[in-house]
């Protein structure tokens, strides 16, 4: 099977030694995606701007593989705080339509900076 990287410009990722996604047959990884700028920054605002960003940031690792919101099977969402799930299920709402992928909600001890509040991860199908 051959591996087809997916990769944004600018790509954040590239010092870290990650791809933005992987393209396996007609399965696609999208690495997790935070609430950060162009400039790799962590936006301000608070949980809800945070995750707004992550969902675009997700939305922008899928275009660049062609795909969009409606590709994903299944989203994992990190959170720092389960405080924060009704924002979890807002953000849903805002960015999802039916029918809803599979998701698992985490809540974690810490994200890759102090400063990360959310991430969000996603698998989904080209071609489907």
């Amino acid at each position: 099977m051959i591996l087809k990287q997916i990769h944004t410009e600018p790509d954040p990722y590239a010092p870290y030694l990650l791809s933005q996604g992987i393209q396996a047959g007609n399965l696609v990884f999208i690495s997790g995606q935070a609430g950060y700028d162009e400039d790799g920054k962590i936006v301000e605002g608070g949980f809800l701007a945070q995750g707004r960003r992550a969902f675009k940031n997700l939305e922008r690792a899928l275009k660049s593989g062609g795909l969009e919101f409606g590709n994903i099977a299944k989203v994992t969402i990190f959170v720092t705080d389960m405080g924060n799930f009704a924002d979890v299920v807002t953000l849903r709402r805002e960015f999802f339509s039916a029918p809803y992928p599979a998701d698992s909600i985490i809540e974690v001890k810490a994200l890759y900076t102090p400063e990360a509040l959310i991430e969000i991860e996603a698998i989904a199908v080209a071609n489907a």
